[in-house]
Parts: structure tokens; sequence; C-alpha cells
């Protein structure tokens, strides 16, 4: 603890006393009822975090009217029969002894009618959002005062419920947001036009709060250093917006940035450097005297630290982080740094689930617990057993330290001279080098619960047997997949996009992929940084489509940057000795003259052990790519799942 004696510091928000500077901040689950009721999934979530050591809590945007819902399953606060499902909540976290606030937010204009039960949004001008697109009702002068006595109503509510502080969300473009900037806010009543018209909603709001809940009672603030947007509030703005609600009487800023139409900086990737947010959140705190909670992928205890030795912030908001790794406080009190999962900032289970229809609720690629706290739990076995892992790809090493962790006797067997299977490749583009943490946390895990890792072996059927185990896990993985397409068979030019990145293959300067999924667009953004000239083909209509938007959105500037040549709907027909023959918009082309041909066209399972094994008498079981190839996330899942039933 000694290490981070700033982190573990005491520190007051008012009359609330917070025992260290680590806060896990709103952030949307989906794991409310659509009638805005708590579920068992909710309260699992949070009790899990509430476990964890951190400071303080705020729980996700709680809406204080139906209309202000920016998420299908979103909390609901607007009238008194959330009360109580509130109350067993504040119960669960005061029972582990931490502290815990709710955020109060209405979307305004940032939602889709099919969240609001079809109706009009509504907001301060009459202006769509960039992204939701629906033309909201402007509101009248009248209706913004009922939503200033409903912002105060809600307020009263959770105070009723036992939370600790409430948060008033003024950040990410919402409605208090809209009100507050140029950028959406174009009313000439008393709520628009000059600076102090600007903040007469977020000012109504806090009096008519503040008459309701009483003088002592904490309130956070949050908002938006800088807007990201033309025409929106700058951090130079942003320092008399900070200054004016200490007057009125906040007792801690949360500075955030963005608003959904720089949603890039809101949920930021690993494309964002990381603490990116710092210089804003520290101009905000050099206006202010009292407490300022940075966030912005500030995701290491080392760059918390020195935020808050620098004056910099007070408290340090880890959100996804927080995902990944629920116990980091306690972990890093313990002195037990590496065994905390790291937080990639791949957006794949968390962002990229919320907005995904088939999924919509989040988790996180690194902790597939999250989210499942309450279905999927970690006890001893009843009987233990030699489990044998072929395989160190992330779906062998998440079973594998997690069905050690159990009490069985579990040996892992890697073909290659160190074990990471694709995450190694994955790590290769610019930027992502983020995933090197999962790998050694992997090798954390697997040594502290003592499991027998040998490199450079690859199994067959006669050696397996010969180690006599009970379980077998085959983690194979997949092998790159080559079509049955004239002239690929035997060309000396061609080459997988796994071995290029993996270093296993040097290319010449002139490189033709042929595939545009992920693998081959991140190929192409590893190839072009490293000084290659590429020319990229697709059969869809686009490249990287399964790449979450905030981070395609820089791979496709990245690569428009280096004068990539790029052909979509492009079908290739013949592989010649030097490029392709394809049918591009109906017209047969040819394009030739490359030094290698790199295949990103999907891979197939590498499994034939398992028949192998049939009729010997041992448990079998098959996982991740070996099983059907997928995202790194998906293997981790069948590790864990299968690690909880051995």
């Amino acid at each position: 603890m000694q290490k981070y004696k700033n982190i573990f510091s005491p520190i007051n928000i008012g009359r609330l006393r917070l025992p260290n500077r680590l806060v896990v901040p709103p952030m949307g689950t989906n794991y409310a009822r659509e009638d805005g009721h708590l579920t068992d999934q909710f309260y699992d979530y949070w009790q899990e975090r509430a476990k964890g050591g951190w400071a303080l809590l705020i729980v996700e945007v709680t809406a204080v009217d139906p209309l202000g819902k920016a998420i299908p399953r979103q909390p609901g606060i607007w009238n008194d029969e959330y009360i109580d499902g509130f109350k067993h909540l504040t119960s669960i976290a005061h029972e582990h002894g931490t502290k815990i606030a709710v955020q109060l937010h209405h979307a305004g204009r940032q939602t889709y009618r099919d969240n609001i039960g079809g109706k009009q949004p509504v907001s301060s001008s009459s202006i769509p959002c960039p992204s939701c697109q629906a033309a909201p009702h402007k509101l009248s002068t009248a209706e913004v005062y009922e939503l200033i006595e409903k912002f105060g109503d809600a307020a009263l509510r959770a105070k009723k419920a036992n939370f600790d502080a409430i948060e008033l969300h003024g950040a990410h473009g919402y409605l208090i947001a809209q009100f507050m900037s140029p950028y959406s806010n174009k009313r000439s009543d008393e709520f628009g036009g000059d600076f102090e018209s600007l903040m007469r909603f977020p000012q109504e709001i806090i009096r008519n709060t503040r008459r309701k809940i009483g003088a002592d009672f904490p309130i956070i603030f949050r908002f938006s250093a800088d807007e990201m947007v033309p025409g929106g509030r700058t951090v130079d703005q942003s320092r008399a917006v900070a200054c004016f609600l200490e007057k009125e009487g906040i007792n801690a800023l949360h500075a955030s940035i963005g608003v959904y139409g720089s949603m890039e900086y809101i949920i930021p990737s690993y494309e964002i450097p990381r603490a990116f947010n710092l210089h804003n959140i520290g101009e905000v705190k050099k206006a202010v005297n009292i407490p300022v909670i940075g966030v912005g992928r500030i995701h290491e205890p080392e760059l918390a630290e020195e935020a808050i030795n620098t004056g910099k912030a007070d408290l340090v908001a880890m959100g996804r982080q927080s995902l990944a790794d629920p116990y980091l406080p306690n972990k890093l009190a313990a002195g037990a740094q590496e065994e905390i999962a790291p937080c990639i900032s791949c957006l794949q289970r968390c962002m990229g689930y919320l907005f995904n229809p088939e999924e919509l609720e989040i988790s996180c690629l690194v902790n597939p617990f999250c989210g499942r706290e309450g279905e999927m739990n970690v006890y001893p076995s009843d009987q233990q057993k030699r489990v044998l892992v072929v395989g160190g790809g992330p779906g062998g090493l998440e079973f594998a330290w997690l069905t050690a962790s159990r009490g069985h006797q579990v040996s892992l067997y890697e073909r290659e001279d160190e074990v990471g299977g694709q995450l190694k490749a994955g790590a290769m583009g610019p930027n992502k080098q983020e995933i090197i943490k999962v790998i050694k946390y992997y090798r954390s895990m697997l040594k502290k619960y003592n499991v027998e890792v040998h490199l450079n072996q690859e199994l067959n059927r006669e050696t397996i047997l010969e180690k006599d185990p009970d379980c077998v896990v085959i983690a194979t993985g997949a092998r790159p997949l080559y079509p049955d397409i004239e002239g690929l068979e035997n060309n000396q030019k061609v080459v997988s996009a796994i071995d290029v990145l993996e270093g296993k293959v040097t290319t010449g300067h002139s490189v033709l992929i042929v595939g545009g999924g992920q693998t081959g667009s991140e190929t192409a953004d590893y190839l072009v940084d490293i000084g290659r000239k590429v020319t990229l083909v697709e059969m869809l209509s686009e490249i990287a489509r399964d790449v979450e938007d905030p981070i395609r959105l820089f791979l496709l500037d990245r690569l428009k940057s280096y004068g990539t040549d790029i052909y979509t709907n492009c079908q290739v027909k013949k592989f010649t000795d030097d490029g392709i023959i394809a049918e591009l918009e109906g017209k047969e082309v040819e394009l030739s003259g490359f030094d290698n041909i790199v295949l990103a066209l999907g891979v197939e399972p590498i499994n034939h052990l398992k028949s192998e094994l049939e009729n010997t008498g041992k448990e079998i079981y098959i996982i991740g790519d070996a099983a059907e190839p997928g995202r790194a996330g998906k293997a981790i899942e069948d590790g864990a799942r299968l690690a909880l039933r051995i």
C-alpha cells in the first residue's frame, strides 16, 4: 500500500469520508428491467464491486423521467416505487463498507424512440443528435421547469434510498449538457444565449435539489471538460463552468470528455492515449477548491498515483478497468498488482455489446464473469483431477488457471515457445500493445496456482495417453483458411496474415492483402506502419465491418493517410504468380506486381485430437477456436465456463 500512498489516502466529498481515491464511475449496463426496476443481475454486478475495495461506487445513468432513457434497460427513479429496490442496493454496498452514489440522468436528444416507447425525444433545441438522428421536441419554458422539479424529486428518492451522495449527469451531451453548451442550445429565453443563461438549467436543478435534500447532502456534478466537437465547450470555458458549479454548492466535480458526436473520446479505445484527459482534468482542478474526479483511460495505478500526486485530480475513476477486475483496489493494497486483470480498451464486450442488438448487456473480454456474477461462481472442486490442456491461447490459459484455482492438478502444453496464441499476433498492430498485458496477467495466474507449463511441445494421442490425465481439454485454436481457388496451391508468394503479424514471415515492399475483415485490415495497418505499400481487396462493400466503430474510425484514417489502395466488392477468381485476377463491379481486373500476397480469409479449427482420443476412457472437452472460430472473448468465456464444470 505504501507504494501508492496517494491512492490510499482518505478524502472528503462534503460530509462524505472516503478511505481512498478510487471510484467506479457510472456506466450503462442494461442489467435493469425495461420498466426501470432493478434485477438480481444488477445487484450481483454491484455487489462484486462493493467487495473490491473501491472508495465510491456511482450507480449508472438512472432516469429521472421515462422519456430520459438512453438505453433500453436503464434503471429508473422517476417515482417512489423505485425506492425499495435502491434501498436493497445501498444495503448491499454498505454491508461491505463501501460508499455508494447514484447518477441522476436524462438523455434528452441522445436516445432512440425505441428506448422511450416510440415517443419523441426532447431537448433544449430542435436540433437532432448527429448519432441518434431523431428530431427532438424543443422543451417549452414551462416544460423545462417541470424537469427541474423531476431532478429534485429524484434526488430526494435517492436520499430516502440511503445513497451516500448523488451525481448530476451534465456530461457527454445528455440533457443537462444540451442546455449548458452552445453546440446544442440555440434558445433565446432565460435558458439560452449568454453564459449565465446556458448555466441556468443546471443552476435551477442544483437549487431545487438542495431545497429537497438539504444543504449537507453531497452532490457531485459530472461534465465534459471538452466536448470535442465544433462549437462545443472547450476546456477554457469549462474552467468558468467549474467555478460556477462550486459557487452553487456542488461538493465535487467529475471531469469527463465528449458528446455523442465525439463518442470515440467518451468510451476511448486503445487508439486513444492513456490518461489522455488528464490535461483537461488538471485545468478544471486549478479553477476550484472542491475535489475533482478524473476519468479517461487512467487504468494503471501508476498513472492514478501520479495524477493525484501532481494535483491534476483528487480521485480517479476507473470505469472499464472495474469491469475487467472489480477487485483492483484490494489487490493493490495487498501488493498483488500482477494479479489484476487488465482492461485493454478493446471495446469488444463493453461498448461493443451495449450497442449490439444481439447482446445489449455489457461484459468484458478479459473478465467473462462480468455481468454473470450470480451464475458463474468459483468453488473448490469436490474431487481433484489430473487435467491436461493442449494449447496456450486465450481459452486454454483462462481454463488452466481457473481450473487449478479450484484444486485440480493442471498441466498446459503449448507447441510454440511462449503462451498467448493469437493474442500475440493481435498485439502487433499500431496501438494494440495493451494486449500484451493479458498474456502477462495469465502468466501470473498460472504461476500463482501452480499450473505446469510446457513450451515447445506438440502432443499427439500417444504422448497424451502416456501422461494418463483424467481430463483432456483441447484448446488448439485454428489455422488460416486456404480456399480452393485456382493458382493458390504451392504459390510461393502467398503467406498468412497471422504469420506476418507474428514475425514468422517478412514481406517485400509491395503487398497484396486478400480479405478485408478485422484480421486483414489490421494486417494492412501493421504493414503500412512499417513502410510497406499495401493493396487490400475485400468481397464485401466495406472493410473492417467487424471492428468496433470508434476503433474502425482511426484504422480507416490511418490506411487512407498512408495511401493504401482498397478495392471493395472485389471477388478473387484466380491467383497469379504475383497477384490476382478478380471480378470488380462486374468487370474482370488483374492486380499484379506484388512481392507477397497475404491471405486473411478466415480460419478453420484445429481439432484432430478429439477424434483421436475418442474411446480412450478420458474426459475430452474442446473449447475456443478449436470448437468454433470466433473472437478472443468467446474463447476466454468458453474456458471459464468449462473450468467451473470440471
